[in-house]
């Protein structure tokens, strides 16, 4: 059976021309000068003799310790921390810290952070939130002056909010550290310094946010110091030039010899400041110097036996355990891999689980988040009788509480049984637009996320955490590690998480599989940020990967669905997971297919 082409006979509904609006892009060129492009559905990978037929890969598997990131260099930078004798979390910062160089599309020291993290010596998960807060001088009737249908600007001073990467890194070393704090930089100084050729997906990306800051409205003054870094002499990297960011190093070095201070208290601070006051900004020295990384109570749901946790605070975690409780109240073995019948309740519940997540996910610290009630089996059963198994819902409302996008993830485990999940982002389009002088990376605009509309819990405030989309993810089993595992991409991430879950649980698929399986990804769930807001009509719009079989697409159609074209926007995955044989540990590492990630073990 070829790869990517399998179940392709299950039975059909009858379809209705006027509930499709799929949109159909036009062809790509086979071969455009300059570049290599292949559009050639006619060709297909080669058969696999073991394991899934549309696998891409075997995982790979190792005793000593695994790690997979989006970049290959960087995870091999890992690999080598680890060799060495450092711990799972200090390969997880040196592999952070090239990513900021090798992937800045996705993620940096100008934007957020969150772990997830298996601790041998507790025999728990821990979780830690470093997500940064609004300025403090920037009120409410400014900002909101500064929006446009409600929802503030991608780009430009008044979305940024303070940076949590670096101290991020720092919680987690001086609780987790094994190497100096220096060394874990070396790699990425390395990088920055002698130069990489530019990965494809990276390039492709650039050249995007490159095109961006260069629109009307966007100042020069204010994006100049980006083009410098990443279009110097008005020339945006290729797939394969050699790219470096001297700028970037002298930034890790003080970084790197100061530790948190040096970014929140010292010269990059005082640098950023001066920044924002120079181009009419929000962000000061004090902002920076009261940011804390804080160490949290995972929130944690069971799925068919699996423990299954996330962070809670400002985050969508939630989203996944809702998904995956709704979920459990259905067959989906029974229903089948990749049926029509398994991805609409899969899709179904992410409705369900996204309304109640427009409705009440913000800062803890400003609203009253109802948790636990969200979270729960009970409440959970209560929505799944909504779900019809042959047809949509069409009236969609949140639950009634009671009374009372651009995302780097990474995965490390160590020879000690220390496992991490980590996921890093600056948001949209590589971020703001705006970069420090002589800093070398972009300031997130995460501040984006916050919303406008009176009374609501994610109401912009000074101080105050936005909204966040980026969440890790991990899975026990007994009471034991088993996933350390992300899939990143905005509001795709708990669907593409659940989705993970479901493949492992459900349909028994390994850990390269199951991230190697198609996806879907529905749009239009009602919003209160500016996330994901689109015109996809009252049901939104289910896209589906090439892989799903045609049978599935045409019986989700006389459904009800409404399906658009495959996009690309399915999200990446990466994944360790820990296996015991015979007494022994051993690690498997996955990696995404869709990318250009790499999941190494050893």
């Amino acid at each position: 059976m070829k790869r990517r082409t399998f179940l392709a006979a299950l039975p059909a509904a009858a379809v209705s021309p006027a509930i499709l609006r799929a949109e159909t892009p036009a062809p790509a060129p086979i071969w455009t000068p300059g570049s290599i492009q292949f559009n050639r559905p006619d060709v297909h990978g080669g058969d696999r003799p073991v394991g899934a037929s549309f696998a891409s890969r075997s995982a790979v598997y190792g005793l000593s310790g695994a790690a997979g990131s989006a970049q290959p260099l960087a995870t091999l930078a890992g690999i080598e921390i680890l060799k060495k004798g450092g711990s799972a979390v200090d390969a997880v910062i040196a592999i952070n810290a090239c990513l900021g160089f090798l992937e800045p599309t996705g993620c940096g020291i100008g934007g957020d952070l969150y772990a997830l993290l298996w601790d041998p010596k507790k025999g728990k998960v821990d979780g830690l939130a470093s997500s940064g807060r609004s300025p403090r001088s920037l009120s409410f009737e400014t900002a909101r002056s500064r929006t446009k249908n409600g929802v503030l600007p991608a780009y430009g001073a008044v979305s940024v909010s303070v940076p949590g990467t670096v101290a991020g890194w720092w919680a987690l070393h001086q609780r987790h550290g094994k190497l100096k704090w220096a060394d874990l930089f070396e790699p990425a100084i390395a990088m920055t310094e002698g130069g990489v050729p530019v990965a494809p997906i990276i390039a492709h990306y650039i050249g995007r946010a490159m095109a961006n800051f260069a629109k009307p409205g966007m100042g020069i003054e204010e994006t100049e110091n980006a083009r410098k870094v990443w279009a110097p002499g008005g020339v945006v990297p290729r797939e394969g030039d050699p790219f470096r960011n001297p700028d970037l190093a002298r930034t890790y070095r003080l970084i790197a010899q100061g530790g948190r201070d040096a970014f929140y208290a010292g010269p990059i601070a005082e640098t950023i400041e001066r920044y924002f006051r120079r181009i009419g900004g929000w962000l000061t020295r004090a902002d920076l110097a009261a940011h804390q990384a804080e160490w949290v109570t995972p929130l944690e749901t069971t799925y068919r036996g699996i423990g299954v946790q996330a962070i809670g605070a400002n985050t969508q975690g939630l989203a996944t355990l809702q998904m995956l409780n709704i979920l459990e109240n259905f067959d989906l073995r029974e229903a089948g891999f990749q049926s029509p019948l398994s991805i609409h309740l899969q899709a179904e519940a992410k409705r369900l689980a996204y309304e109640d997540r427009a409705r009440y996910y913000a800062d803890p610290a400003f609203a009253k988040v109802p948790f636990e009630w969200l979270g729960s089996k009970d409440y959970a059963a209560q929505r799944a009788k909504l779900i019809r198994p042959d047809r949509l819902m069409t009236d969609l409302r949140p639950g009634t509480a009671p009374s009372h996008g651009d995302t780097t993830y990474l995965t490390v485990a160590d020879r000690d049984g220390l496992m991490i999940s980590l996921i890093q982002s600056n948001f949209r389009g590589m971020g703001s637009g705006l970069v420090a002088d002589g800093l070398g990376f972009m300031f997130q605009d995460r501040g984006q996320l916050f919303s406008f509309q009176p009374g609501h819990p994610n109401l912009y405030a000074p101080g105050k955490r936005p909204f966040q989309t980026i969440i890790p993810g991990f899975a026990t089993k007994d009471g034991k590690p088993w996933l350390s595992f992300g899939v990143m991409g905005g509001d795709m991430q708990p669907q593409g998480q659940t989705q993970i879950i479901v493949n492992r649980a459900d349909y028994g698929l390994d850990a390269q599989a199951a991230g190697d399986s198609p996806r879907w990804h529905h749009e239009g769930s009602s919003e209160s940020m500016g996330e994901d807001a689109g015109d996809e009509g009252p049901t939104g719009l289910l896209r589906l990967e090439s892989g799903v079989p045609e049978a599935t697409r045409t019986a989700l159609i006389g459904m009800g669905w409404t399906i658009g074209a495959s996009d690309g926007g399915f999200g990446r995955y990466q994944c360790v997971e820990r296996i015991e044989h015979n007494g022994e540990r051993v690690y498997a590492a996955a990696s995404e297919m869709r990318a250009d990630g790499t999941a190494l073990a050893y």
